[in-house]
């Protein structure tokens, strides 16, 4: 693409290729090319860390300046060969087998954390959706990201001096930020058109390249559109229930008509969450002209290749709409679409919903997926339980979500010195490719190696923070002297807890403030003393997350002694983020379990030497063991029960007064503390590598993305013909299931063999229409259930289609644990999703 109309001024031809550099976000995790932007303008640099900031504020003087500087055009000249031979590379995708067969995944998020530059994320969910992208472009996995733009993004937050939360939401002016408007094979900008109620909607596009990969961004500020729709893309989750399914339309519907337009090759849209459960739905809807086939008939052979991605540990989360609502919105797709519009909200509804049921979007995207998983271990068992009511009388092993455990992008989150040890220890290409074992390569690096690094990370933290502390004091108006005194909180040697997340009931924020008295004699300690640094928001609407921020200002106000031991640092962000992430020494996470679906800021710490502190629940759930850092929870779910809640806070102070502070500050004849250098080594080497988006994606390529792209590869073929038998298929299955019946079922176990014999009368069914199972209970947790396929014999003497089923089982269990069930087949079929009937013995 020719970037010359979009650069604030023409370049001296020899810098032409720094627009390239400046709008590739490759820099936000390829630190290659820091030192170049902070010598065009440190002061900006510092203050923005957005390099396309600063090639539109540079002035042309400065340019020509450096244009004739040999040592800085030598630089520049061999971070753009680096950058092209990096791009040049084999990947690890290149090399995957049969890759060619997945096309190209279209990742649908509402929301991107890809740099502080951009801002369109507000926490979790974005930054999860901002790594993958990454690590799509380090292993060349074929992905695009779909999301909004948003004119002012999530707010941003100040704390005056009574502690009360400020939010405020400046302008997303696009020409400052790392964007390009999307154009078309003309060259034209591209405008994209959805109908709302009324009136039609028209959308710009907007193009961030990640390194090898593309994030398209739609926003609504189009200025043919009347002054309130041109504010849906405002903010993000901000406004009314009305301006969030407008919202989603734009994400879901456009974005694929996004896709469409722009001719890509998409054979697997993956949604991470429900938000962009509508994208499978017009998807359906394009491929019904070129299959020439009804709705439903296309979401039967489009839907093999989506996957959803469900967060959400509890459903009041899932996003609902008020049927009235959702019918003056859809309506106009289902006249489009030919479908009736009932049995268009039939898709998010529950089972036994009636008519005046709310449109659930995680149902919806559940149910026009081919797969689904959550994201830890725990939260894929939840999960089963969340969407369980859409499955009747499925065991709760068998309702259709897995897991892949979340990971984190690791070169974004580690420091400058964390990058130079693991670059010593194993290679600079470690987490580009399949990561090989780091383990023996960590476990080599001495002690006091470790220990002065750990040293120098919370070193430059207390600077950063000093500096942050101070910026805030003036902000507030605050007398020069207190701003000046800044210099002084916090000590470079003392232990340094770190607690930093979005603040609202369920993460417990306020758990260390159930006895400050105590709390303010472990962080005062003369001998062992400990300091605080605790950042977040609460969402505006959320009074209570309010008032946890200030209770935490006026225990600092209470205890002016202890204002050197414990801050609160306003704005989390990104770039504050990473800052906490790598210095701090231990990180703190106190969610009620399950309500932490994973919670990735603690795998953060990982690669940076921090150790976590955090309730088993999540992905510490099945990462923890006492070698690596502490916990917290007996493995149980206690709800919100403020008993519970006390017990776990003085578990809490037990944790770090009893084991934490003990182990840091217990030195040798070096002054090393051996015990928590043994620690930092065990969770570097064990937990790193596996709680990483490099080994996330490769799961994800492996167990869903490639499996999805051949299925749906499988119902497409030949004009969409297995897709119209399998459509015959599920509708025969609906019209006589209520008259298939099981008749006598004789079990019985001799010399440790099971053997069974079951009659079933399959009504007008074909013989393969069906499966004849033999099923037991999972003996154990996380281990599958029994299922044994029983295979047909002799027709059942005067019965029309009715047949011996037999099965002879090795057993060491009860005849009491078996039962005999009959649920649907066809070898294109996924069961259940695509039809969840099933039949019990004695039902």
């Amino acid at each position: 693409m020719d970037l010359k109309p979009y650069l604030p001024r023409e370049l001296p031809p020899p810098l032409e290729a720094l627009s390239v550099l400046a709008l590739d976000l490759r820099w936000s995790w390829n630190h290659a090319s820091d030192e170049l932007w902070r010598l065009i303008d440190p002061d900006l640099w510092e203050a923005t860390g957005n390099p396309w900031l600063i090639m539109q504020s540079v002035s042309r003087e400065r340019l020509d300046t450096l244009a004739a500087d040999e040592a800085f055009m030598s630089e520049f000249q061999r971070i753009i060969r680096d950058r092209a031979e990096n791009l040049a590379e084999t990947t690890w995708f290149d090399r995957v087998e049969r890759g060619e067969e997945l096309g190209l995944v279209a990742y649908f998020s509402m929301e991107f954390g890809l740099s502080e530059s951009l801002p369109i994320y507000s926490g979790g969910l974005g930054i999860l959706a901002g790594d993958v992208l990454k690590t799509a472009s380090d292993l060349g996995v074929p992905m695009v990201g779909i999301g909004l733009l948003y004119q002012q993004g999530y707010f941003r937050q100040a704390i005056n001096g009574n502690g009360e939360q400020l939010a405020y939401f400046p302008f997303n002016d696009p020409a400052m930020l790392p964007i390009l408007p999307l154009r078309d094979a003309s060259g034209s900008w591209l405008r994209i058109q959805v109908e709302l109620p009324g009136r039609s909607l028209q959308l710009r596009c907007w193009d961030v390249q990640i390194g090898r990969t593309h994030l398209y961004l739609l926003d609504a500020n189009h200025p043919v559109n009347n002054p309130r729709d041109r504010g849906i893309t405002g903010e993000l989750y901000g406004g009314d229930n009305e301006t969030r399914l407008a919202q989603e339309i734009i994400l879901g519907i456009g974005g694929w008509r996004l896709l469409e337009a722009l001719d890509l090759p998409v054979r697997v849209c993956h949604l991470n969450e429900g938000h962009a459960a509508l994208a499978v739905l017009e998807r359906a809807a394009r491929a019904m002209p070129q299959l020439d086939v009804d709705f439903v008939t296309a979401l039967r052979a489009t839907r093999a290749g989506n996957i959803f991605t469900t967060h959400t540990p509890v459903p009041a989360a899932f996003d609902r709409f008020d049927p009235l609502l959702a019918r003056q919105y859809l309506e106009p797709y289902a006249t489009q679409w030919g479908i009736d519009l009932d049995t268009l909200l039939d898709l998010g509804r529950g089972v036994s919903d009636g008519a005046d049921a709310p449109l659930n979007m995680a149902y919806l995207a559940l149910r026009a997926s081919g797969a689904a998983f959550g994201v830890s271990r725990l939260h894929g068992s939840v999960s089963r339980a969340l969407f369980a009511p859409l499955f009747p009388r499925w065991p709760l092993d068998e309702v259709p979500i897995g897991h892949i455990t979340n990971g984190v992008h690791t070169p974004t989150w580690d420091s400058q010195a964390a990058d130079a040890l693991w670059t010593r220890a194993c290679g600079k290409a470690r987490w580009s490719g399949e990561i090989k074992p780091v383990a023996e390569k960590v476990a080599v690096l001495d002690d006091e190696t470790l220990w002065n690094f750990r040293a120098q990370q919370r070193h430059g933290l207390i600077g950063a923070l000093r500096a942050r502390i101070a910026l805030q004091r003036a902000n507030r108006g605050e007398p020069q002297d207190r701003v000046a005194a800044s210099v002084n909180l916090l000590d470079p040697n003392t232990l340094t807890l770190g607690f930093a997340r979005r603040f609202t009931g369920y993460k417990r924020p306020n758990l260390l403030l159930e006895q400050p008295e105590r709390l303010a004699r472990l962080l005062s300690d003369p001998h062992r003393p400990v300091q605080l640094v605790l950042a977040g928001k609460a969402h505006p609407k959320d009074g209570p997350g309010q008032a946890m921020i200030r209770q935490w200002f006026e225990f600092i106000r209470q205890n002016e002694a202890l204002s050197r031991h414990v801050i609160f640092i306003e704005d989390y962000d990104m770039a504050l983020a990473a800052e906490l992430v790598q210095g701090v020494d231990v990180w703190i996470n106190t969610p009620r379990r399950p309500w932490e679906a994973s919670g990735t800021s603690g795998m953060k710490v990982l690669v940076n030497g921090g150790l976590n502190l955090s309730e088993l629940d999540g992905w510490w759930a099945e990462a923890y063991t006492p070698d690596v850092g502490w916990a917290l929870g007996d493995r149980a779910e206690h709800d919100s029960d403020p008993v519970w809640d006390r017990h776990e806070a003085e578990m809490l102070y037990q944790v770090l007064e009893e084991s934490v502070i003990p182990d840091f500050y217990a030195r040798d004849a070096r002054g090393i503390p051996q015990r928590w250098v043994a620690r930092v080594r065990e969770s570097m080497a064990h937990l790193t590598p596996v709680y990483s988006t490099n080994r996330m994606l490769r799961e994800y390529v492996e167990t869903y993305y490639l499996p999805a792209a051949r299925a749906v590869g499988n119902r497409l073929a030949r004009g969409g013909e297995a897709a119209r038998a399998l459509q015959d298929w599920a509708r025969r299955i609906d019209a006589h299931w209520p008259a298939v019946r099981i008749g006598g079922a004789n079990l019985g176990v001799e010399a440790g063999v099971l053997h069974v014999d079951v009659q079933v009368f399959l009504d007008d069914l074909q013989v393969d229409d069906v499966c004849v199972q033999l099923f037991a209970n999972s003996v154990e947790a996380d281990t599958a259930p029994e299922r044994h396929v029983l295979v047909r014999s002799e027709p059942l003497p005067g019965a029309v289609n009715g047949f011996h089923y037999t099965a002879h089982v090795a057993t060491n269990r009860s005849v009491a644990d078996y039962t005999v069930r009959v649920v649907p087949n066809h070898p294109l079929a996924s069961i259940p999703l695509d039809s969840r009937h099933i039949l019990w013995d004695h039902e």
